[in-house]
């Protein structure tokens, strides 16, 4: 399954953006029913979760995200959200959404293409 990420790109500290992931028309039918989730990998660092969301809209957040960052879905438009607040330069990094499960934690599945994200101080 290929999931799309876009809308990274060049921002200074402070600033927002909004970051936005398609499901492949193979899953439109059953996206409502993914679990979805956003990842991050930064230089030399390894991949970590930035948030989840669950199929009924249950979130969860990396703690070095609270306050800032907010996932959302559409299940009409087959999409996942990142809105992403008050940037900071330690955010800069790949981002990649994913489908995923709810265990005792978000556990990703499916990968896809990632956006870059960079935020100069």
């Amino acid at each position: 399954v290929q999931l799309q990420a876009s809308g990274g790109g060049l921002v200074q500290a402070g600033e927002s953006l909004r970051l936005s992931c398609v499901a492949p028309r193979s899953i439109f039918s059953t996206f409502r029913s993914y679990d979805m989730g956003w990842y991050r990998q930064a230089p030399g660092k390894q991949r970590e979760m930035v948030a989840a969301i669950s199929s009924g809209g249950r979130t969860v957040n990396a703690d070095s995200v609270k306050g800032r960052f907010t996932i959302s879905r559409d299940n009409g438009k087959k999409k996942v959200y990142l809105q992403m607040n008050g940037l900071k330069p330690e955010d800069t990094a790949v981002y990649y959404c994913n489908r995923g499960y709810f265990g005792t934690d978000y556990s990703p599945v499916d990968w896809g293409q990632g956006t870059q994200v960079t935020v100069s101080s």
